[in-house]
């Protein structure tokens, strides 16, 4: 079903495979293992900003707060025996998640050495996102290597307030078009059709389309991730992570999702092809000779800014680009107005980020929306970046290392 051409798109399905899988990802992959992308500075204490919910996890490195047997109600701990089974699967539960989600925080002495350094190369402009105070003392570098996306246990009623939220107050769309907003497996009875979906979204501009999309394709990649990287087997022995089909249908299989699951994995490419679109548009800002990759290792900073390069130049010679130019082409007064619900939209998505209760999702889920916001802030620069001199500074159009690390991050989970 996920195959040729994609909506509001001179491309396709087919193209897109053809030039990540045997050009572009291999290159990608290389970079992302550098030290320069590989630290992302992030704070996962910042409180939730939309609702007081205290069963988040108060622990640094936990993913859900654990439950203490004291705290769960007498009720549940004695009586009849379906509450005492309950009572141990939920702790159970939380046990299993606590231990899966904890972030790793090691750095060697040598990388906290070469992360003071960076922080001189940051700057604190950010339009599309709430951007973390990377100054903040509860701001801390991550090793992404060392804290890969995958399943970490969090789910339920939890995990699905935040995308309810992300889709229900955040999400251009027309108001029929609902989110299952049940907490269990598969679809809620509200979930619509492709068919009936693609008539309601006929009459919606291309911008309030292209949001809905954007937001799907984010959820359809992370959904992959935690079915890609599920744990299969947990022994004393090892613990084995791998492909879930059975979690990877409930979300994407035709039948169970009502035709919508086809639907969210194009929408998946069509994110493909934004970010891909900014990495192509941004080429002046890196090609600066002032422009560097800064470790404190020289050779290894070239090389990887010339990996950089060829990259962006990779990006640039893509046949089917999207044309962004179709974005706010109307009335200009109309179209400010429309730009800047859509930068406040985001802005409201990247906030709700910190809401997510089990902390490795929230480092991903941070730094994938940052990575797209530092797209769209791309797309809507182009003029500013057009100017940027040759030679030194860039004083219209800023990146920083925060942007550049989830920029190129996000775009490798895609």
């Amino acid at each position: 079903q996920v195959t040729g051409h994609l909506d509001d798109c001179t491309c396709d399905v087919e193209t897109i495979d053809a030039f990540n899988n045997y050009k572009l990802f291999p290159r990608l992959n290389e970079l992302l293992e550098s030290d320069y992308f590989r630290y992302y500075k992030v704070n996962l204490k910042k409180p939730c900003p939309f609702w007081n919910d205290n069963s988040h996890c108060g622990i640094r490195d936990c993913a859900v707060k654990p439950c203490p047997s004291d705290e769960v109600p007498d009720g549940i701990r004695s009586g009849s025996y379906k509450y005492s089974e309950e009572a141990s699967n939920l702790a159970e539960e939380c046990e299993e998640a606590k231990r899966l989600g904890a972030v790793d925080g090691s750095l060697s002495k040598e990388t906290q050495q070469a992360v003071l350094r960076w922080t001189r190369h940051d700057d604190s402009s950010d339009s599309f996102c709430e951007a973390d105070d990377i100054y903040s003392p509860d701001a801390e570098y991550v090793d992404l290597l060392l804290n890969p996306e995958r399943y970490t246990g969090y789910k339920g009623p939890d995990a699905w307030k935040i995308w309810n939220s992300i889709y229900e107050e955040n999400c251009f769309k027309p108001q029929n078009v609902k989110r299952p907003l049940a907490s269990g497996r598969g679809e809620s009875s509200v979930s619509l059709s492709g068919l009936v979906v693609a008539r309601l979204f006929s009459g919606v501009c291309v911008e309030k389309r292209a949001f809905y999309k954007l937001v799907s394709g984010l959820h359809a990649s992370i959904n992959i991730h935690l079915s890609a990287r599920y744990l299969l087997q947990d022994t004393w022995s090892e613990k084995k992570w791998g492909p879930n089909v059975t979690e990877f249908q409930q979300r994407f299989d035709e039948v169970i999702t009502r035709g919508e699951g086809p639907r969210r994995l194009k929408n998946l490419y069509f994110l493909y092809l934004i970010e891909l679109r900014a990495l192509s548009k941004v080429l002046p800002f890196f090609e600066r000779p002032a422009f560097q990759l800064y470790t404190g290792n020289k050779s290894h900073d070239v090389a990887m800014k010339n990996l950089l390069l060829e990259i962006l130049h990779l990006a640039k010679s893509f046949p089917l680009h999207f044309d962004e130019n179709s974005f706010f082409a109307g009335n200009k007064k109309e179209a400010a107005k429309l730009k800047e619900e859509f930068r406040l939209h985001f802005k409201n998505i990247s906030k709700i980020m910190d809401c997510v209760g089990c902390f490795k999702c929230r480092l991903w889920g941070k730094l994938q929306t940052q990575g797209l916001g530092t797209a769209l802030k791309i797309l809507f620069s182009e003029s500013l970046i057009e100017k940027i001199p040759e030679s030194g500074p860039s004083y219209g159009f800023q990146l920083t290392r925060q942007e550049i690390v989830a920029l190129f991050n996000a775009f490798g989970r895609l």
